[in-house]
Order: C-alpha cells, then sequence, then structure tokens
C-alpha cells in the first residue's frame, strides 16, 4: 500500500523522464463525480425558482431551509471521515453519502408542494454529500503517489467541474422542451444520480493498490487510532488546519461576489444564472495545469497566489474600470482562485496524514474552512446591510489581505514528519 506519509508535501519530486499517468482510480472517481455533479447541479440551477416562483416560498424560507442543510454538511463531514477511517470503509461510506444524494431527488419529485418533505429532501442531499467528500478525497490520496497529488485532485476537480457546468444546461434545456414541468428535471436527476452510484459500485476498488512503478513500500506505520476529533500531532497539519481556518474566514461566498458583480455592472437579470457558469469554465481549463504546477513546483506557492487571485477580484469590483473590462475579469479570477485552491488544499494536507487518519484529517480541514466561509458570509451580509456593499467590499479585501499574508508565514515548507503515535495507540 501506498503511504500518504511518505514524500515531500511541499516540494518539487526527483526529475523524472517518463510522463506519469493519472491512476485509474482517480479517473473512476471523477467519472462518478461528473455524472452526480450533473444530477445535483441540475436541481440546485432549478431550485430558486422552483421554491420561490413556483411554490411561492419567500426568499427569507428559501434562505433559511438553504442555510440549515448547508450548515449540516459542514458538520457531518467529521462524521463520515472518521467512519470511514475505521476499517479503511471508505468506499462504503462513500457509497452511502452518493445513494443518500441520489434518493433525495426522489424525495423532491414524491414532495409535492409539502414544505416539510421538501426541507428533508434538502437535507438529505446536503447530508449525502458531507458524508462522502472526506472519503473520495481519501480514496484519491491513497491511490496517488504522494508527488502526484496535485495533478490528481486537479484532474478530480476538473470531471467534477465539468459536470457542474453541464447540470444546469440540462436542466433549462428540460425546462424548455417541457413547459417548466419541474417533475421531469427531479426524475432525469434521480436517473442520473442512481447511474452515479452504480458507477461507485463498479468503479472504484475498496482498497489502495501499490502504484505502477512506485518505489518499494516504506515498513507499515502504526496505524493512528482517537476518537471523532483526534487529530495528527503533526505541526504541519495543524498549521495547515489553521491557514484554511484563516483564508476561509476572508473569503466572501460566490453568491455575495454575484451580486456585487451584477450591481457593478448593471448586468441584466436574466443573464444572471450563467456567471457561475463563466467561473466554472476558467475552473475546468486551469485544473489540471495548477496541480501540476503544485506538484512541481510546491503545493504552499499556487494555494496563496489562487487567494491572491480573489484578492485582485475583489479590488477589480472597485477599480474605475469599465464594466466590459470588470465582467470577464472577476469571472477569470474566481475560476483561477478556485482552481488554484481546492484541490491543491486537499494535495498539501494528504502527505501529513498518518494511515487510517487519511479521511478524518481531510474532513476537518474541509470543515474548519467551511464553517469559517459561513462566518464569512455572515459578517459580510451584516456590514453590507449596515454600511453599503462597497464598505463591506473593502473589509473583505483588508481582511483577505492579512490572511494571505499570515498564510505565508504559517503554511509548512519542509518535510512531512512520521504521525507520531498517540498515547494510547498500539503498535503490531
Amino acid at each position: 500500500m501506498y503511504l500518504a506519509t511518505t514524500g515531500r508535501p511541499d516540494a518539487p519530486p526527483a526529475p523524472s523522464g517518463a510522463r506519469r499517468r493519472v491512476p485509474g482510480t482517480v479517473l473512476a472517481l471523477g467519472t462518478v463525480s461528473l455524472v452526480t455533479d450533473v444530477s445535483s447541479e441540475m436541481v440546485t440551477a432549478v431550485l430558486p425558482l422552483y421554491l420561490v416562483l413556483g411554490l411561492g416560498l419567500s426568499p427569507l424560507q428559501f434562505g433559511l431551509l438553504d442555510g440549515l442543510t448547508t450548515g449540516a454538511t459542514a458538520l457531518v463531514r467529521l462524521l463520515g471521515g472518521a467512519t470511514a477511517d475505521r476499517g479503511g470503509r471508505h468506499k462504503t461510506v462513500g457509497g452511502l453519502g452518493y445513494a443518500l444524494s441520489a434518493a433525495s431527488r426522489l424525495g423532491l419529485l414524491l414532495a409535492g408542494g409539502a414544505t416539510g418533505w421538501i426541507a428533508g429532501s434538502l437535507a438529505a442531499d446536503r447530508l449525502g454529500k458531507g458524508v462522502r467528500t472526506a472519503p473520495r478525497d481519501a480514496l484519491i490520496t491513497l491511490h496517488s503517489p504522494p508527488e502526484d497529488l496535485g495533478r490528481a485532485f486537479g484532474t478530480h476537480r476538473a470531471m467534477d467541474t465539468t459536470g457542474a457546468l453541464l447540470g444546469p444546461l440540462a436542466a433549462f434545456a428540460l425546462l424548455w422542451a417541457t413547459a417548466d414541468a419541474y417533475d421531469a428535471v427531479f426524475a432525469v436527476s434521480f436517473c442520473v444520480g442512481s447511474f452515479g452510484v452504480l458507477l461507485w459500485l463498479l468503479l472504484v476498488p475498496g482498497r489502495a493498490r501499490p502504484v505502477r512503478g512506485a518505489p518499494p513500500a516504506a515498513p507499515r506505520r502504526p496505524r493512528a487510532r482517537g476518537g471523532l476529533l483526534g487529530a495528527p500531532r503533526s505541526p504541519g497539519y495543524r498549521r495547515t488546519v489553521l491557514c484554511a481556518g484563516l483564508l476561509g474566514a476572508a473569503t466572501v461566498g460566490d453568491s455575495f461576489v454575484y451580486l456585487l458583480l451584477q450591481r457593478r455592472t448593471g448586468l441584466d437579470a436574466t443573464w444572471f444564472p450563467f456567471l457561475p457558469l463563466g467561473a466554472a469554465a476558467v475552473f475546468l481549463l486551469l485544473a489540471v495545469p495548477a496541480g501540476r504546477l503544485a506538484d512541481r513546483l510546491g503545493r504552499r506557492g499556487p494555494l496563496l497566489y489562487g487567494h491572491g487571485a480573489l484578492l485582485l477580484a475583489y479590488g477589480l469590483l472597485l477599480a474605475p474600470l469599465p464594466d466590459a473590462a470588470v465582467l470577464p475579469g472577476v469571472l477569470v479570477l474566481l475560476g483561477a482562485f478556485y482552481a488554484a485552491t481546492d484541490g491543491v488544499l486537499m494535495a498539501l494536507t494528504g502527505p501529513f496524514l498518518a494511515e487510517g487518519r487519511q479521511a478524518g484529517g481531510l474532513a476537518l480541514v474541509q470543515t474548519v474552512q467551511a464553517l469559517a466561509r459561513v462566518g464569512a458570509a455572515v459578517a459580510f451580509g451584516a456590514l453590507w446591510t449596515a454600511s453599503g456593499p462597497e464598505t463591506a467590499l473593502v473589509a473583505a479585501l483588508l481582511a483577505l489581505a492579512v490572511a494571505v499574508c499570515c498564510s505565508a508565514r504559517l503554511l509548512p515548507r519542509g518535510l512531512a514528519a512520521p504521525a507520531a503515535p498517540e498515547p494510547s495507540e498500539r503498535t503490531d
């Protein structure tokens, strides 16, 4: 088995003349994510229209539904990660998450106009996503050489984003063809999601296999043990968690960025739903190159530069430039931000995690980042309401600049020290 504790987390690998291939398991996971994202984004794209215009919910009611289910997603990641690590059940736990999300589409189809059933279906979808994320990323870590983790995560995120692009297009095409029959969207989404679960069962292996061409595996290390919130003792891991929280607390939610962009440029509301597609297209184009660059030059650099791109996007929204430059500029910078940070953060974290802690360790980083972003969104919305959008954006820009400077000093640089056994661990 290829242990995630071997190799350097932030240094370029030794030069090699042979071109390495992306592991087949990563491609299988990417295929499942592509299909599943088509299913989920079909629903996400039409849900505001369905709930607010179709069922007559107020924006406040919709916001409460969305906020409650999103908060539950962040917390359930810890449970999913810890459960997957026990006995190496990454495929089982991840499959349950995918199945739960697929079943939630059927719940929407059968809910009719019952708000309670709709809320339950949305919660099931978000819980499924929270449960599956850490086991899936742990499988990427387990099945990829440490020096190629950036490339592996970049490939996976590119395939995932392809589904995120196709989903809204498929949903709006269905609505156009069926004269706004939302039930048709939910039914097709359920079928596509079920196909994703089938692909997971057929294509994804349950345990890591030796990587072809890899050097002989190091002697087996003790398996990490501990409770749900047990974290590796590695200082590098702890610094990474801290930086994920700092940067997340200074990151304005995408919805606010798109609202600011629409307000700044006067874009017609008809085109507003297509703004995320523009950023996603840039993400798709840059995810794999950003991962390769991270593997060659070190992963902390792209992570910091990606947040620098977000900093420029905030500045562009405030700059006295023509709208024709601001609109594409912000979308390109936002897509570049995600391409340089999403998978790269997981690739930076992976080598610090001991065997038996991959899913739980990644889940903790993701949860800290998600909760910090929720707090940032609440603070930004409150400041916008109290002082106006420009003041809120200036405050966000300053906070992000400080977070990037602090992270530049805190992010680990050197070798990943082997994880020290916990006092309660026993060795074989």
